[in-house]
């Protein structure tokens, strides 16, 4: 059982990473519908909205009361988020909450934070308006997939892409509910995280490599490269003991701050124009912003 303390640090530095995402995957989808689905598109935006409003609260509270090591992690907003916001809504016409990202670059972390009852109350209300929120999106996205799926339904986005941005809300919504039951979710098996973020990983590197343009020969080899070495990172994940826990989780460590590295340098080319693709530059900064998740979640596995 957590402490009323790390309950709200917990739970504030959960919605912080993932309320985010949820917004951008909403806005995603909303780009990539046709003009007849304007009612989808509608519902993604309702979405979007939500998300932003729920990363507005938990942005308010979070000043003086996170780890440094998430805010330092790139995890929460990159140096190129803000400028890939205004680049996409330029792109799609769909507007995007940057206060939101402006106030996120200034919070400051806390250290041994004294919190109140008011400030618990506070983040179990948020806690059950996520769980609300993220069970609407699981479903919506789950009527996306099974429309594709059945050929009832074209969209831009790729059926593997919603089946991925289904898995990660589904980890989402389990996460609140651990915490929720006061289970510390610093300290999940790291196999299992291991194996959900290394196909996460993997799927990046797929997507990277399907929205390139077909011109761009060696960045499309060097996805192609990062997703198998991705997929062999999960057959060892798979097989891992005691025994060599920590050899692996020290690879994939290795091998995800490479493929951060190149995520960095593509969203950077997407951003300046320098790189051909079909890539919306707050997705660049997004797959990102994920790639630093998982950065800070191993090194917490390697000091343990």
């Amino acid at each position: 059982m957590i402490s009323d303390q790390r309950y709200v640090i917990l739970s504030l530095e959960l919605h912080l990473f993932f309320s985010r995402i949820m917004k951008e995957h909403a806005l995603f989808l909303e780009a990539g519908f046709m003009p007849k689905d304007s009612k989808l598109a509608s519902e993604a935006e309702h979405y979007k909205r939500e998300f932003e409003r729920l990363l507005s609260q938990v942005v308010s509270l979070s000043n003086g009361v996170v780890r440094p090591s998430v805010l330092n992690s790139g995890e929460v907003v990159t140096d190129y988020t803000l400028g890939t916001e205004r680049k996409t809504q330029n792109f799609t016409g769909i507007k995007i909450d940057q206060n939101i990202t402006m106030q996120e670059s200034q919070l400051y972390s806390g250290n041994n934070p004294q919190i109140g009852p008011n400030t618990v109350n506070r983040v179990r209300q948020l806690n059950a308006n996520a769980r609300n929120l993220i069970n609407g999106l699981i479903n919506f996205k789950q009527r996306l997939l099974n429309g594709v799926l059945s050929c009832d339904l074209f969209t831009a986005n790729y059926p593997l892409l919603i089946e991925h941005i289904l898995r990660e809300a589904r980890l989402y919504l389990s996460l609140v509910g651990d915490l929720e039951n006061r289970v510390d979710i610093d300290s999940k098996d790291a196999r299992e995280t291991e194996l959900f973020w290394d196909q996460i990983m993997m799927e990046h590197a797929l997507f990277i490599r399907g929205l390139l343009d077909p011109s761009e020969d060696e960045l499309i080899t060097t996805s192609n490269e990062f997703a198998n070495e991705f997929k062999n990172l999960i057959q060892e994940a798979q097989t891992m003991t005691n025994v060599t826990i920590n050899s692996v989780t020290n690879e994939t460590l290795n091998q995800t701050i490479q493929l951060k590295n190149f995520k960095q340098a593509g969203t950077e080319g997407i951003a300046s124009c320098k790189i051909r693709s079909i890539i919306l530059p707050l997705l660049a900064d997004h797959v990102l912003r994920e790639a630093n998740h998982y950065i800070r979640l191993l090194e917490t596995y390697e000091g343990m």
